[in-house]
């Protein structure tokens, strides 16, 4: 009986690949600890040793370590080491397959939103956009990362004018990113960017990271506006309020904002600065160089 070429071949590399794997199925199914999982990552040969090890099933090795990735990724606990090999996992992933943009999707966003690696998912994304530069959602998520985490509005602009050219972007990315240029460090651009990025996830982890951020964003463009009222108050009746009451008194400001955090924003008087009772500290909205 003659064997076709394809099943010999397939005879003698799958149980190569298999057994390279094989330690990553039986360690998920076996441990039940998320941070022993995610480690089992770390004995993965890189992706270029791998390529060369599978004779050209590239997809499907890539494959095997995904469908393993991603029971990992749907883990609650990961410890901040187990990004780290998570990141490992998608980088060996998409060196097999470098086509494979939805790995990059998923990498970029859980190693931002979730485990606060973004040097780890810029990486990845790059990487992604490099290789598949039609795929608007890469270069929006560069563009996310640098508004969200790193307050580079500029440099979020200029990903966003990558994800205007491309087709099946959104309708609203060319506007949006003309405003991140025009209007950088503005919170009313920061809420609308943070509104249509929570309506681009699905992820439920994800969103109640966005619906934060915007608590934030939103104390910052309170004590903003209430620290203007105070300058002004102090301009027409040339003396310091005692309270944000008197801003609404004085006729000033209409009403006092609510604070998004449950609590309430109050005068320090030694410095005149607005704060708020729970979050202390301020996000400071700026463009890089500022």
């Amino acid at each position: 009986m003659c064997w076709p070429k394809r099943s010999l071949i397939l005879l003698f590399v799958l149980p190569i690949i298999i057994v390279t794997l094989f330690f990553i199925q039986q360690e998920i199914e076996l441990i039940r600890d998320s941070s022993r999982h995610v480690e089992r990552f770390m004995f993965l040969p890189k992706g270029e040793y791998l390529r060369t090890a599978a004779l050209g099933y590239d997809q499907l090795v890539a494959d095997i370590i995904w469908l393993q990735a991603i029971q990992v990724i749907g883990d609650k606990r990961i410890s901040e080491e187990g990004y780290n090999w998570i990141y490992h996992a998608l980088d060996v992933i998409t060196t097999l397959d470098p086509k494979f943009d939805y790995a990059y999707q998923v990498g970029g966003v859980i190693l931002s939103a979730l485990g606060k690696k973004i040097d780890l998912s810029n990486a990845l994304l790059e990487k992604g956009l490099k290789e598949n530069p039609d795929v608007w959602q890469i270069p929006f998520y560069l563009g996310f990362n640098h508004f969200f985490y790193m307050d580079d509005y500029k440099k979020a602009a200029e990903y966003m004018t990558i994800v205007s050219r491309l087709p099946g972007r959104p309708f609203y990315i060319p506007q949006l990113a003309a405003t991140l240029y025009v209007e950088q460090g503005n919170p009313e651009v920061a809420l609308e960017f943070l509104e249509r990025a929570y309506k681009e996830t699905e992820d439920e982890r994800i969103k109640k990271e966005i619906e934060n951020k915007t608590r934030e964003v939103i104390v910052e463009r309170d004590i903003l506006f209430l620290e203007s009222g105070v300058k002004r108050y102090i301009g027409t009746y040339k003396k310091d309020p005692e309270t944000l009451d008197d801003l609404v008194k004085g006729g000033i400001i209409n009403i006092i904002p609510k604070e998004p955090f449950g609590g309430y924003y109050y005068i320090v008087k030694e410095t005149m600065e607005v704060k708020s009772s729970v979050k202390k500290e301020r996000i400071r909205l700026h463009s890089a160089g500022k």
